[in-house]
């Protein structure tokens, strides 16, 4: 039987279990597969039985110890999401039920079946990979991208998810309130007037929105699992999916993306630069084509991809500056202070680059280029 592990108390979710499963063969081991500041992911596997059965493993998602603020880990709201997408071609592992309160563990809870796949959040993982399945992972993030901008959000009954207008300024509105509350827990602030420009820039050149689809927030490499030959097999973490823009989901993807020779924004966006991996142009092509949709504003969402993930850092480097996360080494500080500021820099460039041609940003020829060379 596993030791105790915080965040789950084995014998009340093993009653929950025995409740929504039949035959559960317990204990359950139990074991942490993702902590830190976002919902935090459990593995329990039942006992092999004497038949020689292999013993079946789910995943449990639970908020962060300590969180009270239940609105901004919602485990009811990303457990509809899964199972609203189970039946589509969106790639998700199956929902086996929901704790909706404090009853059992303490908090809320959602289990899900265990896909067996890889998550590649380093360079190292990626090496494992062959050149080709690298290069297959690539396509199939967009490829899955596309099915997920695809779903009829009315029909899988996530049409009341929320509003699905004006969601770049919803989004404008709630990440800038983020960053000023992350200034307001450092003591002298954090110096970033930038950050507050670009808010105004954005603010001020809003394109407008034709559809609404399913945003999954946070779209990247390590937020999906692939198998050994790169295809994505369950897209994770959907706890701040919305409906709205599908292009802030590309957007965003494009700065996560590194190609090779250049500097990662994030340390989850270097395994990208490896061989084998498209390149942005060539993914952002591959979902024009497959989509059809017109990329001519894609870099204004590039722009503002940066400036949320600017706001989002801000609130990490601020718990720890501030003393919130207890006794931390300087070096991680500095170390997300670091990731801050390059990030914000980057913000201020891609700002600069809206209205500019998205292609030429990555590097490709211009469509203009293009018949010049004619």
């Amino acid at each position: 039987m596993s030791e105790a592990i915080r965040g789950i108390d084995t014998d009340a979710v093993s009653g929950w279990f025995s409740e929504h499963l039949d035959d559960v063969r317990l204990p359950l081991d139990v074991s942490l597969i993702a902590g830190g500041h976002s919902n935090l992911t459990y593995s329990l596997t039942e006992q092999s039985d004497r038949q020689g059965q292999p013993a079946r493993r789910w995943v449990l998602r639970r908020p962060p110890l300590g969180q009270v603020l239940a609105t901004a880990h919602d485990m009811g709201r990303e457990f509809k999401i899964i199972s609203a997408l189970c039946d589509s071609l969106v790639p998700v592992p199956k929902t086996v039920g929901l704790s909706p309160d404090d009853s059992v563990n303490g908090s809320p809870f959602y289990v899900m079946d265990f896909v067996d796949g890889i998550v590649i959040r380093s360079a190292e993982q990626a090496e494992a990979l062959t050149p080709e399945a690298r290069r297959r992972a690539g396509e199939s993030l967009v490829e899955v991208l596309g099915e997920i901008h695809a779903v009829d959000v009315d029909s899988v009954g996530l049409g009341d998810l929320a509003k699905k207008q004006d969601y770049i300024a919803r989004q404008l509105k709630r990440w800038h309130s983020q960053f000023e509350k992350s200034e307001s827990q450092v003591e002298g602030g954090l110096g970033l007037p930038a950050v507050h420009e670009a808010h105004r820039a954005l603010s001020a050149a809003i394109p407008p929105q034709t559809e609404a689809t399913i945003v999954h927030g946070d779209y990247r490499l390590d937020n999906c699992m692939v198998d050994s030959d790169g295809n994505v097999i369950a897209v994770l973490d959907w706890e701040i999916c919305t409906l709205g823009e599908p292009l802030a989901d590309v957007g965003l993807f494009w700065v996560y993306w590194t190609d090779p020779g250049e500097v990662a924004v994030m340390p989850q966006a270097s395994p990208t630069s490896l061989p084998g991996f498209p390149t942005r142009l060539e993914l952002m092509e591959l979902y024009e084509a497959r989509t059809g949709r017109d990329l001519t504003n894609l870099p204004y969402f590039v722009a503002f991809g940066y400036w949320k993930l600017t706001c989002i850092i801000a609130g990490v480097y601020a718990r720890y500056a501030g003393g919130s996360m207890g006794d931390v080494p300087d070096s991680t500080v500095q170390g997300f202070r670091w990731m801050l500021d390059t990030i914000a820099g980057a913000t201020t460039e891609a700002v600069e680059r809206i209205g500019s041609d998205w292609r030429a940003m990555a590097g490709g020829a211009t469509p203009e280029a293009s018949g010049a060379d004619q």
